[in-house]
């Protein structure tokens, strides 16, 4: 066997190696998510933990319902996509059809800027900024509140949407583009019923990508929903989400105590709609690439 060959074997090795100790590790996660949260299901009751509308860990006894924290999430995750998902698609589309190649460069430099910003700057413009713009527009009691956190999980999700979208419709191949032409078709016909129907697969995984981005965010909504554990029923109302109730109480839990397994129960359900979310992301790009 000559040296290359040898080479290539180790390298094949290797890849394959990382690809299994990626899987290993992160069924090692949900497993260390499990048995954590199997402690409190064997004391407090599944379906209340399910159904229950009630997040006091403190009260007497405690209370440890998932609806409100899952509803926060929801109500947030929602918004937020309605908000970046057409405008992160109309910015993809001119990005690759209609801007001109001299900024075209410039804006997706621009968007890997956005993408870069950390979430804790974003938190403090919420705070000092969007807050009380809200709270004095609406005429609320605080401006901590759902939709200031919408608006900030739609611009950091926006990045995502934007540069996937971008490469998808620039994949799209230009024998459609010139057929769209040749039968009369306009720019703007060739890209509402030709292109985004052909990129449709890799539009599907930006914005399952970017739901998952906004549904794993943990800083901005901790510092900007209002972290009201109750069940929202307005977008202008404090509400809190899963993943602000993990950072906000797990330094606080006592290690092995009800509550401690309660954030972890938490965790497991985050850890599997974030798995689901990413796993159909995965299925509509193999869909773009094949």
């Amino acid at each position: 066997m000559s040296l290359r060959k040898i080479n290539e074997f180790i390298i094949e090795g290797l890849i394959k190696l990382s690809g299994l100790l990626v899987i290993f590790f992160v069924f090692l996660i949900f497993l260390l998510l499990l048995k954590d949260s199997l402690s409190l299901f064997g004391v407090y009751p599944l379906k209340d933990f399910l159904f229950g509308t009630n997040w006091l860990p403190v009260s007497d006894p405690p209370k440890f319902g998932f609806v409100p924290l899952l509803l926060g999430s929801i109500y947030v995750t929602v918004i937020a996509i309605i908000i970046c998902v057409p405008l992160g698609i109309a910015a993809a589309m001119f990005i690759a059809e209609v801007a001109p190649p001299s900024i075209k460069h410039t804006l997706k430099a621009l968007v890997e800027i956005l993408a870069s910003i950390p979430s804790v700057v974003l938190g403090f413009i919420g705070i000092v900024w969007l807050g009380p713009f809200f709270r004095n527009t609406f005429h609320l009691n605080t401006g901590m509140c759902g939709l200031t956190g919408s608006l900030l999980l739609a611009f950091m999700a926006m990045p995502t949407i934007i540069s996937i979208s971008e490469d998808a419709i620039v994949g799209v191949p230009k024998t459609y583009r010139e057929a769209a032409f040749g039968l009369g078709a306009t720019q703007w016909q060739t890209m509402w019923r030709i292109i985004l129907p052909a990129a449709s697969s890799g539009i599907m995984a930006a914005i399952m990508l970017g739901v998952g981005r906004v549904i794993g965010e943990t800083m901005v909504v901790l510092m900007v929903t209002g972290n009201s554990p109750v069940i929202p029923h307005s977008i202008l109302q404090p509400m809190r989400t899963l993943t602000a109730t993990i950072a906000g109480e797990m330094g606080e839990a006592v290690s092995g105590a009800d509550h401690y397994f309660a954030l972890f129960a938490t965790g497991l359900i985050l850890f599997i709609i974030t798995f689901v979310i990413n796993f159909i992301a995965e299925m509509f790009l193999q869909r773009t690439r094949k």
